[in-house]
């Protein structure tokens, strides 16, 4: 029997997607391209804009006529909101759906399937996101597709609820890992010859474990991965700024393995705006978290998200909100065009920009976040670095070896047949 996986969307469904590979790999099934016939097709959905939808809808289809006898599977974001809502098109062609908290029921679920396909051909098993008592799902024991670097998934599920996200209504409420799950994860993963390791979740800084012993929090389990021999690296996916108090800026600063380098989401720079975005937090707030952390660390890398377009935003707001990034001189800004999604409060908000303003606006954040991120290279060439090595690269004819610093500058080197991918160096930094 032949599976092939398809995976849209954040580094929690990819880590997901890595996770359902393994339970096919160990039922006996053959991993091929998604492209190629297969006997099962497992498409992990994502829906944080319509144009995920469409995507995620895209996928299912081409499954279905690529194989048209085959067991099409759709789990995920874009499965769970669709069915809540009773939009599910019903010309997908999936056989089994599988929302949140149930991929790990993937290899039940397709047996129960082939004894009896239901009448109508869809089996699915959505989970309660209004259910207080919804525990957190046990996803591991697969070996990253990367080589050097390895996500591990600490919680899942949001309480946040801004105006303009779906994701608390995909991913349903906090959810917490046990810490003695990660630890052991983080333990196999060190003995795999995994260096750095990166923590994530829907909203990681939500992290609380309530055990015999104490309430975990999310610097307890970095404070504990760091003691784990072989460990080099841990570094953060996403966090809110709201987490960066002084207590907690001056604990990590003492995690000599934690990386400086800090994504920190702002969304917009103009308090008007956050208000409207349901954030929970100003912009004197964001910039204090920011001084903390610059406090703690030698010119850490600190990077962002901004949506411009948000409705209701002025050419004033926007222009508040590009004067604000500015003044914080981050390192890398993730720029994204407003979208309008169904199941939102914003989409319903007056005022909605119209594309022309957008796509201005857009252009010039992102020349602003190249602006930056050239000027903060820049001010570490020369300086010794840390590299971790992941692979050689060709550049103008030339074998280097690429990998990135603890600042997540990409760094590229000569070649060395006496390094290894994986290897950690000091090396100064020349932009190549």
């Amino acid at each position: 029997m032949k599976a092939a996986l398809h995976n849209l969307g954040c580094k929690v469904n990819a880590y997901e997607t890595e996770s359902m590979e393994q339970m096919l790999i160990n039922e006996g099934y053959e991993i091929v391209p998604f492209d190629e016939a297969a006997d099962v097709y497992v498409i992990n959905t994502c829906s944080v804009t319509h144009i995920a939808d469409r995507k995620s809808r895209q996928m299912i289809r081409r499954a279905r006529e690529q194989s048209p006898n085959a067991i099409v599977v759709a789990c995920g974001c874009y499965i769970q909101t669709a069915t809540d809502s009773d939009s599910l098109p019903e010309d997908l062609g999936c056989d089994i759906l599988i929302g949140n908290n149930k991929k790990q029921d993937l290899i039940k679920l397709l047996k129960e399937y082939k004894k009896e396909p239901s009448s109508d051909e869809v089996t699915f098993d959505i989970f309660d996101i209004n259910r207080s008592s919804c525990e957190y799902e046990e996803l591991s024991g697969f070996t990253p597709h990367e080589h050097t670097r390895a996500f591990i998934k600490i919680q899942d599920g949001c309480n946040q609820f801004c105006s303009y996200c779906i994701i608390p209504y995909a991913r349903g409420r906090v959810r917490s890992r046990a810490p003695e799950s990660v630890l052991s994860e983080a333990t196999r993963l060190s003995r795999e010859g995994f260096r750095e390791v990166v923590i994530t979740g829907i909203h990681v800084g939500s992290y609380e474990y309530n055990d015999s012993d104490k309430v975990w929090d999310l610097i307890d389990i970095i404070e504990a991965i760091a003691e784990i021999s072989g460990i080099e690296r841990i570094r953060l996916s996403s966090v809110e700024p709201r987490i960066i108090t002084p207590e907690n800026a001056k604990r990590i600063s003492t995690i000599k393995k934690l990386c400086p380098h800090f994504h920190l989401s702002l969304q917009s720079g103009c308090d008007e705006t956050l208000m409207r975005m349901n954030r929970k937090y100003s912009t004197d707030e964001y910039r204090r978290a920011v001084e903390l952390l610059r406090s703690h660390f030698e010119d850490p890398a600190i990077t962002t998200d901004v949506i411009v377009g948000f409705p209701g935003e002025t050419e004033e707001e926007f222009i508040a909100s590009y004067d604000f990034v500015k003044s914080i001189g981050f390192y890398e800004l993730h720029v994204f065009k407003y979208s309008k999604r169904s199941g939102t409060k914003a989409v319903k908000m007056p005022d909605q920009v119209s594309p022309e303003d957008k796509q201005l606006r857009s252009e010039k954040m992102i020349a602003l976040g190249d602006e930056m991120s050239n000027a903060y290279r820049r001010r570490h060439e020369g300086k010794e670095l840390s590299l971790l090595i992941e692979e050689p690269v060709t550049i103008d004819s030339k074998k280097y070896w690429t990998g990135f610093s603890r600042e997540y500058i990409r760094v590229n080197i000569p070649y060395d047949e006496a390094l290894h991918q994986s290897d950690i160096i000091k090396t100064t930094y020349r932009p190549i």
